[in-house]
């Protein structure tokens, strides 16, 4: 079982929290030689989307239907929700991808979001410039960032997904965040809302890089940007 902690409005699961081969697939994220093969970065990224999304299962609401086998009828309790996979571009693509294995009838969506340094390298705002999604209106929507830093990110683009529909919940999903970003969010997210995260780290840096983290995750999936 996962450890869950109620703050305010907010729960939140903390799955590393609890002895299991999540911790594996997270000190090889972490493990700057390891992470140096982006493949097996990527991949281990979306093994820890398929532990996330069969621990975020157990939460949502079912009904009973019946399977016709071969040799008779059993009742089965299906998924009764329907879903959306929202992802933060570039980073959130490869937890995407394992959130998508287990929810595999789910709709997509995808949502650009850059952190924009106008003035020095310290200081930055969060820019939104791209939005494209299904009808999300009374739907369970799982909003997908790997790295919650600072959490502006995360709230900027909830700001953004408000003008396009209501969600009847929602589910954020991040492999590695930090207690300042978590509280941060957990102001400005409706109360319908939960947090399903794989480890927490203390400390930001002053750019507000998650400490000890592990890196820039969208350069370790994908290469470097410009």
């Amino acid at each position: 079982m996962y450890i869950e902690v109620l703050l305010r409005k907010m729960k939140i699961h903390h799955l590393a929290r609890q002895r299991s081969i999540l911790n594996k697939f997270l000190k090889e994220i972490r493990d700057k030689n390891i992470q140096k093969d982006s493949m097996r970065f990527r991949r281990n990224i979306e093994r820890i989307g398929e532990i996330l999304g069969y621990e975020l299962s157990k939460n949502l609401q079912y009904e009973s239907k019946q399977v016709l086998t071969p040799l008779g009828v059993k009742p089965v309790e299906m998924l009764a929700e329907n879903i959306v996979l929202c992802s933060i571009l570039r980073a959130g693509l490869p937890l995407h991808n394992g959130l998508l294995n287990y929810f595999d009838d789910a709709e997509n969506a995808f949502i650009s979001a850059y952190r924009h340094h106008p003035d020095n390298e310290v200081d930055f705002e969060i820019v939104v410039e791209y939005f494209a999604a299904p009808p999300i209106d009374n739907k369970t929507l799982l909003l997908i960032d790997p790295m919650l830093a600072t959490g502006k990110s995360l709230v900027a683009v909830y700001e953004g997904i408000k003008k396009y529909g209501t969600p009847k919940e929602i589910h954020i999903v991040s492999v590695i965040g930090s207690l300042d970003g978590i509280d941060y969010i957990k102001n400005h997210f409706p109360v319908n809302t939960s947090l399903w995260i794989a480890d927490i780290d203390n400390n930001l840096n002053q750019k507000g890089y998650i400490l000890p983290g592990l890196g820039d995750a969208g350069d370790l999936a994908f290469g470097e940007k410009m």
